[in-house]
């Protein structure tokens, strides 16, 4: 029986020789990823229903970590960080990046990769909807609720309902001024945000395998903004050679059939794409970067699971390089390791952080920061009426902070290039 990648995956999970969408099967899990702000609510349902001295079904397949609500005096907020604390203690879980530690990570879909828990042919479930991201790597990952979660930590096991596959492909090559962000802004935008509702979305086309991993990982983060299950992109030689500086954990590679059925398929032509944003308040508002040129800004967010890697800072640095911001404009790593990297990589000469430090812009502390909002001393938060350009993920009313804010989702190009003015702006003004 042909199968998608996708349906493999779960069928091989599952014991099966095949699987078709819409069968219900148990899964074997092979990590379970959490972190501050589902984490507790996860451990309380889990000691609630297989008990207070229960042990998780395989503590090297848990991997914690918080991310979200790190950096803040909310007592609340730090609260959580020691139910964490107090867990991994009682079940010396080793897969605990813990925030003031020489161990902390940052924002847990970056985590996750340069970590070595993405590994090909695998299964993972997080309780966050954008654990999608891990897609990138040739493997089923997925958003799951506390509930789910905390079933997981008791038996390793889930009960999953196959998903249909919906097939987006890019044929030539993308323009240097197209990113990952574009691509995801155009695609939502045709389907809307529930144009992909529990269903994976396949990328696949000799243009997104051009593309590094972080830019594969950026394309895999937004699936649950269409309402999609999962998210995926075939391993290759790309995937291999990033996973295996990370892990030596054995893995297996699955590719669709050529025959396999698809619930949608359709065919882009990589050249022709442009500059896309999100106008408020919602992702799937999308618009040509030219159309919003009079729209005026108050601040450019760079940051996030979605724009806060280095290949989208190097991005940011392409245009802000010997230029001042006009804008207030937040750099924010994603990761302790894309923060050294900011202070490493150079470029003609000059640091990362030094272009951005003598642009003007602000930068903060590797974590999740202002996409969720976010108690009110969390840096970079939206003020009242303020107009955001940002390469988050989403922007609902509130999202980054103030409900009455307005936030426009683009790539770290139109970000970068849109501090530079003030307003919306297509970064080719920059980058020709």
């Amino acid at each position: 029986m042909a199968m998608t990648v996708t349906e493999k995956i779960l069928a091989a999970h599952a014991g099966k020789e095949s699987v078709k969408p819409g069968d219900n099967i148990w899964v074997d899990v092979d990590v379970l990823m959490t972190h501050d702000v589902c984490g507790p609510g996860t451990i309380n349902i889990f000691k609630e229903h297989f008990g207070q001295d229960a042990k998780v079904w395989d503590k090297e397949k848990v991997v914690i970590i918080p991310d979200h609500y790190v950096f803040t005096s909310d007592p609340h907020a730090n609260r959580n960080i020691d139910i964490l604390r107090e867990f991994v203690k009682e079940q010396s879980l080793p897969y605990y990046y813990d925030v003031g530690t020489e161990n902390y990570k940052g924002v847990c879909h970056i985590a996750l990769a340069q970590e070595g828990h993405n590994r090909p042919g695998e299964v993972l479930f997080g309780t966050d909807s954008h654990t999608t991201t891990s897609g990138a790597f040739g493997m089923f990952s997925a958003g799951i609720g506390n509930t789910d979660a905390a079933f997981i930590l008791g038996t390793g096991k889930l009960w999953v309902k196959v998903p249909e596959s919906m097939r987006f492909e890019f044929t030539g090559t993308f323009p240097p001024y197209i990113m990952a962000k574009d691509i995801l802004l155009q695609v939502i935008g045709d389907i809307s945000v529930d144009g992909a509702t529990y269903r994976t979305m396949e990328w696949a086309g000799d243009a997104v395998y051009k593309f590094p991993m972080e830019e594969r990982m950026t394309l895999c983060n937004m699936a649950i903004e269409a309402g999609g299950k999962n998210a995926v992109i075939e391993a290759d030689d790309v995937t291999l050679d990033y996973v295996k500086q990370r892990t030596d954990k054995p893995y297996k590679i699955h590719h669709s059939d050529a025959d396999a059925h698809y619930y949608y398929k359709k065919t882009y032509k990589a050249d022709d794409m442009e500059p896309i944003v999100a106008k408020p308040h919602s992702p799937d508002n999308k618009a040509v970067v030219t159309e919003c040129r009079d729209v005026k800004l108050d601040r450019s967010y760079i940051g996030s699971c979605t724009g806060g890697k280095l290949t989208d800072f190097i991005a940011a640095a392409k245009l802000l390089k010997g230029k001042k911001v006009k804008i207030d404009t937040f750099i924010v790593p994603a990761t302790r390791e894309v923060e050294q990297d900011l202070h490493t990589v150079k470029m003609n000469g000059q640091t990362l952080a030094d272009i951005f430090k003598e642009s003007g812009a602000l930068m903060g502390e590797p974590s999740c920061a202002a996409c969720l909002g976010g108690p009110k001393d969390t840096f970079g938060r939206a003020n009242s009426t303020e107009v955001v350009i940002s390469t988050t993920n989403r922007n609902f009313p509130g999202r980054m902070g103030s409900k009455q804010s307005q936030v426009y989702l683009a790539s770290p190009y139109t970000a970068a290039a849109s501090a530079l003015t003030g307003r919306i702006t297509d970064p080719r003004e920059f980058l020709n």
